[in-house]
């Protein structure tokens, strides 16, 4: 068990309505969460570690501002080309005993992946991996997935592409508050991109996109600088805690403390759940998590 720490964060306007209905109705069994995958895309530059963010329409329980990722879906059970660590060894790194679920989370994070950012964890064999992802065609390919006009499994068997799941590094796992009315079991992955790929916003359905400098990111946090910029009547004028759910903020906070990709990868974490409770503080609703701290000896910060 990580050494944890209690952390307050700001309630979301999009779940305020939520909070206050569980608290004047009584306490109740919690909705099923949906199993879901997202993964933080990174790479290195002059500035420091940068991940790819994204805008997203209506309410997701992953947030305003999020990494890319997406419900699980029944095609995730379908055969598919593997290559990498084995389902049953995906199952040990996550601390599962669902080896079928595990699998539909390795899945479903390499699907949202491509069809959210065109980033395709997949190739022939072990020692390479399909380039030149940006393609108008590729383009229709993600346009279909995302449709569930065409079966990802279906792509890639079409180009003798195999996952590549050794390319997916595991992070943590978050679930969403109990007093949500839509409410996410999320698997969260890393991965870098793969040579000659290049991340895009998906034509029919991007809004805001692009590469982040988390430092400056966690810098301006108290600021409405990101808000404004992705320019939504649901982001201007907000912070960086009323943009992101609890997990993303934290995760952002630790890429920023660390030194590139490969040391922010190589951290060894454990398979443990987070998830944020809903508290008051002075009279106003707040989210607690007990989170592990964001650096060694770093204080619990108030958000």
């Amino acid at each position: 068990m990580p050494h944890l720490a209690r952390r307050l964060f700001v309630l979301p306007p999009d779940l305020e309505g939520a909070a206050h209905s569980w608290l004047e109705d009584g306490e109740r069994t919690p909705r099923a969460p949906r199993h879901a995958s997202s993964v933080v895309l990174l790479r290195d530059s002059p500035t420091g570690l940068e991940t790819w963010l994204g805008y997203r329409p209506g309410t997701s329980p992953l947030g305003v501002l999020a990494f890319p990722g997406g419900s699980l879906e029944a095609s995730d059970d379908a055969a598919i080309g593997w290559l990498g660590p084995t389902p049953q060894q995906w199952a040990e790194k996550l601390g599962s005993t669902d080896v079928g679920l595990v699998r539909r989370h390795v899945v479903g994070a390499i699907r949202e992946l491509f069809e959210e950012t065109g980033i395709l964890l997949a190739g022939p064999d072990l020692s390479s991996t399909v380039e030149g992802t940006s393609t108008a065609e590729i383009m229709r390919v993600r346009e279909a997935v995302a449709d569930q006009e065409k079966a990802f499994a279906d792509v890639l068997a079409k180009r003798g592409l195999s996952l590549r799941t050794d390319l997916l590094k595991p992070l943590v796992n978050w679930l969403s508050p109990d007093f949500s009315h839509r409410r996410f079991n999320t698997r969260y992955f890393a991965a870098t991109v793969p040579m000659n790929q290049q991340p895009s916003m998906l034509a029919s359905k991007g809004v805001w996109a692009r590469w982040v400098c988390v430092r400056k990111v966690v810098a301006e946090r108290d600021t409405t600088a990101l808000g404004d910029e992705v320019g939504q009547p649901n982001t201007v004028g907000l912070t960086l805690g009323q943009l992101l759910v609890p997990g993303s903020e934290i995760m952002l906070e630790k890429m920023a403390a660390a030194n590139g990709c490969i040391a922010y990868l190589s951290h060894k974490r454990t398979a443990h759940p987070y998830q944020p409770t809903l508290v008051e503080v002075d009279g106003k609703l707040m989210l607690q998590v007990e989170a592990a701290k964001a650096a060694a000896g770093e204080p619990p910060r108030v958000r």
